[in-house]
């Protein structure tokens, strides 16, 4: 399954891509995260509670950075293990372009799943990643758009 999707962020490139590589902003904008640390230059581990249809699932797993051509694009990739749920693996290229004192961010996220959730469905599966994925970018970008503190 693939996604795909652009985003307006009112903050310049730097700050997004900073914002991007923050475990504390991401861990907050996550949708069920309990827990991200750090376990090395761009490499996470997380532990995510979701709720597909009628499973719920905690999945534990991991996430690799590849920074590369930062911060204009960068890419991502990662596993996650949910028990007899199943799994999940799959990663992500995203973009930003600098736009005045905006950022658009672009990513195409490719995702394979696998175990009791891939029996639900493509349509209610799809529907919920989207879903998902529009809650992260939502609660990111109010992050970034608070005033600072201080």
């Amino acid at each position: 399954m693939e996604l795909s999707d652009e985003i307006r962020i009112q903050a310049p490139r730097d700050k997004v891509y900073a914002a991007l590589n923050d475990p504390e902003i991401l861990r907050q904008s996550i949708p069920g995260c309990e827990a991200l640390e750090e376990t090395g230059p761009g490499a996470y581990e997380a532990r995510v509670v979701l709720k597909i249809g009628p499973v719920k699932a905690r999945f534990s797993g991991a996430v690799t950075l590849d920074t590369t051509d930062a911060p204009g694009a960068f890419s991502l990739t990662g596993e996650g293990k949910g028990g007899a749920a199943g799994f999940a693996k799959g990663g992500a290229d995203v973009t930003l372009t600098e736009e005045g004192e905006e950022t658009v961010l672009t990513y195409v996220a490719r995702v394979e799943i696998g175990g009791k959730i891939a029996q639900l469905g493509s349509r209610l599966i799809a529907g919920t990643a989207k879903k998902l994925s529009g809650k992260f970018f939502a609660a990111f970008a109010e992050q970034l758009n608070q005033p600072a503190q201080g």
